[in-house]
Order: C-alpha cells, then sequence, then structure tokens
C-alpha cells in the first residue's frame, strides 16, 4: 500500500518499498533521539510502533498489554474521560468503550455528543470539528474547576478546517491561530488531567469522494506539524498520539471511504490510550509500557548488600591474582584436588571468585529484566518463526555427529543429546510464542513429560544399582537444581514457583528417593534371581501409582496438604496453588513411567536379553523390525492426534494418558537399530549438559518481562538482537553451570558433621527468608 501526497519522504520510500512496520517519525519525535535523552516508554507507547501482523501492534521498545473488559473498568473505576473533536475522534470513542463494554452499538447523530455511562465510570464525546473559540470556551470552563472536568482529555481535528478552506494556506494560518489561542488553557488544563493531542491520520486519496478531496496528505502532513510546533511547548505536558497514525499508515488502503479508518486500525489507537492510562494503575506485567522499575524489597536489598561486597572481594582477588606469580596446583596429580573453576583452578579463594561472578551474573539479570535499561517487545507466533530454526538447530546436530564411547540403551552421550535438542526447541517455543499453535503446544508438552521421565529413569537407575541414600548424594541433587533459582528468586523477587520447572523435578526426586528409601529398601543385588523380591518392588511402585492418582483426583485434598505453611511458600503463585496444581497433573505419571521403564530394561539387561554392542539392533532382527515399526506407527499417531487438537483444555486432559507413547516410541526409534545407538550429537549433548540453566536464564536474559516479552539489546535490527542476545544467554548459563558445579563441592562437603553444620545454616537463612518474605 502506498499513502499518496507529501506525507514524507521517508513515508514514501518505506511504503512504497512494501515494508511492514516501518518507524516514521515526524519532527524531533525520531526513536534514536529518546533514547540519547533518556528512557520514557510512554512517549514511545504513543509516538511509534509497527504492525508485527495479524493486526498485533508493536510500540517502540516496550510491550502492549491486551486489556480485558473487567481491567478496563477496574482501571477507569471513578473516572471521567472526554474525546473532544470531529468523526475520527468518535471512531476512538468508540473504540474505547468497547473494550468496557464489547456490546455497545454505534448508533446516533454524528454531529451531536454521546454520552456514555459504566457503573462509576463516564466517557462521553464532544463534538468540535474545528480548533475554534466555542471548543476554547469548552476547555477554559474545565480549567475554572467545573464538576464535569474529567480526569482525561482525548483532543483533536484538522479535517474540517482543510475542507472548509479547500486546502487553502490561509486555512493552515488560521488553525495555527485557533491552536495558539487554546496552548495555554491546554498547558493550564494539563497539570491537574491528563491531555493527549491526537495527530491527524494520513488519507486514502484514491477513494476520497469529491467533496474530500481537497483533503491530501500534503496538507495533513501540514496540519500536524503546526499542532506539534504550537503545542509542544517547553513544559511538555501535553502528549500527543501518533501511535493511531502510524498504524493507518499500513491500512488506510482498506479505508471504505479514504477518510475513516478500518476498525482494526482504530482499535490500535484506542488500546494504546488505555495502556498509557493504566499501566502505571494495575501494572500487568506484560504492558511494559509507562510503567517504572518496582522498588527494591527487603530481600532484593540484603541481596544487593552481600553481592556488592562478592564482587569488590572478587575484583581484590582477581587483582592480586594478576600481580602475584604463584605456580598453580596440579588438579591432575591427585594433590590436594579439587573442583575446578572457570578462570584456573581452585584454590582457598576459589569459592570467593565463584561468588564475586555470580554477583556480576545476577547484576546483568537485574538490568535486563528489572530496571528500565534495555527495551522489550512482545512476542508474535508465525510458523517460519518457529520452524525455520528448528530446522536449522537440527542440521546443525546432525552435522555434528560423533561416534559414541558407550553402546548402552540411553547412555549418558544419548541422555545428554536427548535433553539438549528438546532444551533447543523448548526455548524456540517460548521465544517465537508458539504456545498459542495448539499442535506444537502439545508436542513441547510432551518433551516436559519427557524431561520428567529422564528424572524418574535417571534416579531409580542409581538407587537401583549402587543403593547410596545417603545424605551427602541427596544434598548435592538438590543443590544442583535449586541454587540457581533460589538465588533469582531473593535477586529478581520471585516466588519459588514461579520457576514451575525446578520445584517440580525437585517435589519427584524427592518422591523418588521415599519410595526406594522407605522400608523395604529392594535394590537390584537383593533382587538378582528373586522373583520376589521383585515382585515387591512392583508394588512399591503400585503404591507410588495409587497414591499419584488420589491425589489426581481429590483436588481438594491437594490443595488443603500444599497450602499448609511452610509447605505452601514453596508453591504458591501470587497467593494460590492452582499453578502448581495444573503443572503436577498435567505430567504427574511421567516419572513413574520413567521408573518403570528403567526397571524393565535393568531386569531384560541383567538377564542378558539386550543386544547392546556396537552396531547391533537391541533384539533379534525379527522383534526389532517389528518394533520399529510399531514405534514410528505410534509416535506418527500421536502428532496426527496433536495436530488435530482444538481445545487445550481437552487435549491437556488426555496429555498424562499418551504422552509416554511418543517417549517410548522415540527411545526405541532411537535405540533399536545399532547405528542409530552407537552415534550421538555432540552439538545438542554440549546444550544438555547446560539444559537447566538455560531453561531458568531464559526467563531474564532472553526473554523479559516474565517470559512475556523478548529482551531488546539492540534496538531496530531483529536479526542482530537475536543473535547478541542468544550469545550472551548461552555464555551465561554455562558460566552458571560451572559456578554451580564448583560451589557445589565446596558448600556439599562428604563428612557428616561440617555437612549437617551446613545444613543448619541453610535452613536458619531459608527460615529468615521465608519470615522476611511474608512481611514484604
Amino acid at each position: 500500500m502506498r499513502v499518496q501526497g507529501a506525507f514524507s519522504n521517508t513515508a514514501q520510500k518505506c511504503l512504497s518499498a512494501g515494508k511492514q512496520g516501518c518507524w516514521i517519525m515526524i519532527g524531533d519525535w525520531e526513536p534514536h533521539k529518546r533514547i540519547l535523552k533518556g528512557s520514557n516508554t510512554c512517549d514511545w507507547l504513543l509516538a511509534s510502533g509497527r504492525f508485527l501482523g495479524d493486526n498485533v501492534w508493536q510500540p517502540y521498545g516496550c510491550m502492549l498489554h491486551k486489556y480485558k473488559s473487567t481491567e478496563a473498568k477496574l482501571c477507569l473505576r471513578e473516572k471521567r474521560i472526554a474525546f473532544v473533536g470531529d468523526s475520527r475522534i468518535r471512531q476512538l470513542f468508540y473504540s474505547f468503550i468497547k473494550m468496557m463494554n464489547p456490546e455497545v452499538k454505534e448508533v446516533g447523530n454524528k454531529h451531536e455528543n454521546i454520552p456514555f455511562v459504566d457503573g462509576d465510570s463516564t466517557v462521553d464525546f464532544l463534538w468540535y470539528a474545528e480548533v475554534s473559540n466555542s471548543l476554547k470556551e469548552q476547555l477554559m470552563l474545565w480549567t475554572e474547576g467545573s464538576p464535569s472536568k474529567p480526569h482525561v482529555v482525548i483532543i483533536g481535528a484538522a479535517t474540517w478546517s482543510i475542507k472548509l478552506h479547500n486546502g487553502k494556506s490561509e486555512g493552515l494560518f488560521q488553525y495555527k491561530a485557533n491552536l495558539t489561542a487554546i496552548s495555554d488553557t491546554l498547558e493550564k488544563l494539563a497539570e491537574h488531567s491528563e491531555v493527549y493531542w491526537v495527530l491527524q491520520d494520513p488519507v486514502y486519496e484514491d477513494v476520497l469522494s469529491d467533496s474530500r478531496k481537497m483533503i491530501t496528505n500534503e496538507q495533513i502532513n501540514l496540519y500536524n506539524e503546526a499542532a506539534v510546533s504550537t503545542l509542544n511547548t517547553s513544559k511538555k505536558k501535553v502528549k500527543f498520539l501518533e501511535a493511531s497514525r502510524q498504524a493507518a499508515m499500513e491500512t488506510i488502503s482498506q479505508s471504505v471511504d479514504g477518510l475513516h479508518l478500518p476498525e482494526s486500525t482504530r482499535d490500535v489507537g484506542a488500546m494504546v490510550l488505555m495502556n498509557s492510562m493504566c499501566n502505571k494503575i494495575l501494572k500487568p506485567i506484560d504492558g511494559s509500557c509507562c510503567q517504572s522499575a518496582p522498588p527494591l524489597s527487603i530481600l532484593q536489598k540484603i541481596a544487593v548488600i552481600l553481592f556488592l561486597l562478592s564482587i569488590i572481594i572478587f575484583l581484590i582477588l582477581g587483582y592480586s591474582r594478576h600481580h602475584k606469580s604463584r605456580p598453580v596446583p596440579d588438579v591432575e596429580s591427585g594433590e590436594d584436588k579439587k573442583p575446578p573453576v572457570v578462570l584456573g583452578q581452585l584454590n582457598s579463594n576459589g569459592p570467593l571468585l565463584a561468588i564475586g561472578k555470580m554477583s556480576l551474573i545476577m547484576l546483568y539479570f537485574y538490568l535486563c529484566d528489572r530496571a528500565d535499561i534495555f527495551m522489550k517487545e512482545q512476542k508474535f507466533y508465525t510458523h517460519s518463526t518457529f520452524f525455520i530454526p528448528l530446522i536449522y538447530i537440527f542440521v546443525l546436530g546432525i552435522f555434528y555427529s560423533e561416534n559414541s564411547k558407550e553402546t548402552k540403551l540411553l547412555n549418558r552421550e544419548q541422555t545428554d543429546e536427548w535433553k539438549g535438542w528438546m532444551q533447543l526447541v523448548i526455548l524456540i517455543y517460548h521465544f517465537s510464542g508458539a504456545s498459542t499453535f495448539i499442535p506444537v503446544y502439545m508436542h513441547v508438552r510432551v518433551l516436559v513429560a519427557a524431561y520428567l521421565f529422564q528424572t524418574g529413569y535417571g534416579h531409580f537407575s542409581f538407587f537401583w544399582l549402587k543403593g547410596d541414600f545417603g545424605l551427602y548424594r541427596v544434598c548435592q541433587v538438590l543443590f544442583r537444581l535449586n541454587f540457581l533459582v533460589v538465588v533469582l528468586c531473593l535477586v529478581m523477587d520471585r516466588p519459588y514457583q514461579f520457576y514451575y520447572f525446578v520445584p517440580l523435578v525437585t517435589f519427584w526426586f524427592a518422591v523418588i528417593y521415599a519410595t526406594m528409601a522407605l522400608w523395604p529398601q529392594i535394590l537390584q543385588k537383593q533382587a538378582n534371581g528373586s522373583a520376589f523380591w521383585n515382585l515387591a518392588l512392583l508394588l512399591k511402585l503400585l503404591g507410588l501409582l495409587l497414591f499419584i492418582c488420589f491425589f489426581a483426583y481429590s483436588q481438594e485434598l491437594f490443595e488443603a496438604v500444599f497450602s499448609l505453611w511452610p509447605i505452601s511458600k514453596l508453591f504458591e503463585l501470587q497467593g494460590s496453588i492452582h499453578e502448581w496444581w495444573f503443572r503436577w497433573k498435567l505430567d504427574r505419571f511421567a516419572v513413574i513411567n520413567g521408573m518403570l521403564f528403567a526397571f524393565i530394561y535393568l531386569l531384560l539387561q541383567k538377564c542378558q536379553l539386550l543386544s547392546e554392542g556396537k552396531g547391533e539392533p537391541l533384539f533379534s532382527n525379527k522383534i526389532s523390525n517389528c518394533l520399529l515399526f510399531v514405534s514410528v506407527v505410534s509416535f506418527m499417531t500421536y502428532s496426527i492426534w496433536a495436530s488435530g487438537c482444538k481445545n487445550k483444555s481437552e487435549c491437556n486432559e488426555m496429555h498424562p494418558y499418551i504422552s509416554v507413547v511418543q517417549i517410548l516410541a522415540f527411545i526405541l526409534i532411537r535405540n533399536i537399530p545399532g547405528y542409530a545407538r552407537s552415534l550421538y550429537s555432540s552439538f545438542f549433548a554440549w546444550f544438555g549438559k547446560i539444559s537447566l540453566e538455560l531453561f531458568i536464564c531464559q526467563y531474564h536474559i532472553w526473554l523479559a518481562a516474565d517470559t512475556k516479552g523478548i529482551l531488546v539489546l539492540i534496538p531496530g535490527n531483529p536479526t542482530l538482537n537475536i543473535i547478541v542476545s542468544t550469545f550472551i544467554f548461552v555464555c551465561v548459563a554455562h558460566e552458571i553451570s560451572q559456578i554451580t558445579n564448583d560451589l557445589a563441592q565446596v558448600a556439599i562437603p562428604k563428612e557428616s558433621g561440617p555437612l549437617l553444620k551446613r545444613l543448619l545454616g541453610a535452613g536458619v537463612f531459608l527460615g529468615l527468608v521465608l519470615m522476611l518474605s511474608q512481611n514484604k
């Protein structure tokens, strides 16, 4: 589409090139100038934006919340709002009140005032087609303390002036004079009310009627410049709404009469106004425009003090390490063997250096997702944004195929590979906003279930084979799972349940431990060749299954148990455990499926019924071919079913029972052929080793606004922004993984005495955190 007339050279070039979402401004309103002047997301919201597609508007540098009727009514309670102007302002008025009451019809005389009352909210349209003395009188009446003075005034007019003066220059001079006459009154009104001047939208000259042919885009541009130059005073109290004009530049060709905007475009202006008025009141997490950084909580202030001390110590130690020449202990010699840190061998200062680096990383987290330094944009799903990166990473993964050291089913390299490619798919899923596409959503739900399946498989195998139920092992696992999340809860002021996957795997680890450790403890060496003990273990698993079913079908009991203090502090989100109930119930059978699979596999392995040599099929050729055929059919059947899903709730009800089908099908397809079992992707395996850190870190330094949006480090260049932010994100996740492993060795000693003392200290610390979080 091309806007005709001398609207602006930049606009003509942008639109004639067919670019969607061009950043176009008038006067000195360019985004880059505003960045230099300082961040003001309200200015960004009102001034500029682009369409992402399907009428989804993206303001420059911040996120637009889509207000529901209940939210709009809550925000505008006891408010009086006035729309003042011509037929275009009337359109904006109707779009605005439809957000409060979608049933409103556009009826009534067009050139008269239109009142609207919803509860204790009042929104009026006042017909003033021109900037005139009568308009000035109305504004002066409000400034003099009229009881009907509105809290918000949205005003704009120009097309009637162009029409009445037939587009001649004297009409523009008169318009400037009239604006000058009301400018002081508007400024005075803006001292106690929000005042928005709506810049004129373009017209589609090809379809304008003969009586409107003089309303050209050249005239529109001149009148807009006159309004900005006259009303944009040094006080800057009057705000300019230009976003709807930006949207109209891309959609005006859809106008029926060439003058009035299509409904989807004027809805953009109404939604921008609602965000400007209400974001600072309701503070929606996905509405970053017009919101300032939240104040630091008590826990955050304590964390800041501790981290600043750590950073200072880190810098001092780094300086001393640089200027002191000391021999580095030989780790491989076995003397004083301690785990490595990233910048060198771990010495007595190693923990302090690790904490110092962690402090710097947490500072970056806070700046990315809690401070007003970096921009944020909303997600918008298209098939290309999900499937193109997906194809690209799988090509890379196949390219980096290597021979595996082991050829056993689900060996370490293969499970790392499995976790790696699943995590990359989940990252792309979150970044692209693919949860809106139900087939992709259902397949990703299987990936989450597969992670829990691996949790059951891995921990069962360890306890079954080694029988190590010691406190050291438990603390090591819990520390590695929870260290990063506990730190983020303090720094980012978020509840534990917010990072839902970690509470989920922590809970299920505790369940697996309890199941295997409680009497009678049954191990493989004890059950070897004994049908009784194998049956006894199956009965324990059956008991676990009944326990799961009992909780799953009794939501009241579930909520009663997890609402008890202090358990509730771990699983509540916004004062409710509904989110925990949803996550737990959705994949409630995944862990026990993994435990049962591990038991059957290890039993078959012990009975030497599997062929796990290099290049050998897992079973005999006939059985292998049959199982492969069944697996492929099962895998495809699930995908076809998921692709036909129309309702998330209904499909989620089926998911716990059938997700295991695709998981088992994948395992068999991946492991039955000997050649497939002998290879693995080192590319995917590398990501698999840091999969937990990748999943958690994405919340704040790759995505933004608690995963609702996308972090923008480099404005105006989406491709470069993705490359840079992804590189930093992956490097940070890898560094945190190293730091966690290093600190785990120091924080969790093998000796019982020191370990109990540190557990007592950790318990006191967490108790203080819970007490402070209750008082905030």
